[in-house]
């Protein structure tokens, strides 16, 4: 049985089909199970598409603005039509009013569409967010990998899409199962050059001191709504964030390291190449409470 316990798939998606329209004409609520791609969709065959994720509680979406804006990005980066934000929006709080209360998982995918379209397929998932309380309390162990290009990759090649989530994620996943295959539970990608990149679907945050550091936008990363709300959160600790370069060889001797991203929040590192990594716990559960459910 599927997990998915809404399925809404969103058509016309592009601003232009969408114009004049009523929203509702867009939204098309179907069955978890029901067939909704063509196999030669695009985004199936090539990976040509992008993806958000973000998290609701109680039907309430954390960030959705951001996510979108994003989004926006993402498609206009792949030369895609530009997409109806309200569309989007519409498509991603009818699939929260049928999955209903507690925390939720929800995906956000557009496609190039099947060879020959000049509408985006497009469709929002909502699913009970995974429980990785555990991670957040005991934290992961984290290898090193080379991503195999430099850190000014993305300035000179920008067909390498780097800083766009793109529905291809193969090098991602093989990362992870290779991290696995070391024996930790997640990798960091470091450029050839030395500097740290980001995980395989999340932030980088690294505590030296009193200074919290995450790795720049120019060095081809996708910038994680999540290190923004972070930032709030490290502010009112006194412990403003800095986006700079940070070379590989900082983390040998960092007070302490986190993965950030919509679904694991905050999860702190406590092993890095098999080399423990302090577990700072006061940081952690001020990161916990700022980006967790919101407090009434």
């Amino acid at each position: 049985m599927s997990p998915i316990e809404a399925l809404v798939v969103l058509h016309p998606v592009s601003a232009r089909a969408a114009a004049g329209r009523p929203v509702s004409e867009c939204l098309h609520p179907l069955p978890a199970e029901a067939p909704a791609l063509r196999v030669e969709d695009r985004g199936v065959s090539r990976g040509d598409g992008v993806f958000e994720s973000l998290t609701a509680y109680d039907a309430d979406p954390v960030d959705l603005p951001a996510h979108l804006q994003r989004l926006a990005r993402s498609a206009d980066r792949l030369e895609l039509p530009e997409i109806s934000g309200a569309v989007v929006e519409a498509g991603v709080r009818r699939a929260l009013e049928t999955a209903g209360a507690g925390e939720t998982t929800v995906r956000i995918v557009v496609t190039r569409g099947p060879e020959g379209a000049s509408e985006p397929t497009a469709w929002v998932t909502a699913a009970p967010a995974a429980d990785l309380s555990d991670q957040r309390r005991d934290g992961v162990r984290v290898v090193l990998l080379d991503r195999g290009m430099r850190s000014d990759a993305g300035r000179e090649a920008p067909w390498l899409l780097t800083g766009v989530k793109t529905l291809s994620y193969a090098i991602h996943a093989a990362a992870a199962r290779e991290a696995r295959r070391r024996g930790a539970d997640d990798a960091v990608f470091v450029s050839t050059d030395g500097f740290v990149l980001e995980a395989t679907t999340a932030s980088v945050l690294v505590r030296r001191g009193r200074r919290m550091i995450t790795p720049p936008q120019e060095h081809g990363i996708l910038r994680g709504t999540t290190v923004t709300r972070a930032a709030a959160v490290l502010s009112e600790l006194g412990m403003p964030l800095e986006s700079r370069a940070l070379p590989a060889a900082e983390l040998s001797d960092c007070d302490a390291l986190w993965l950030l991203s919509s679904g694991r929040r905050a999860v702190p590192v406590i092993e890095l190449d098999g080399r423990p990594v302090p577990l700072d716990r006061e940081v952690t559960a001020a990161l916990e409470r700022g980006l967790g459910r919101p407090q009434d």
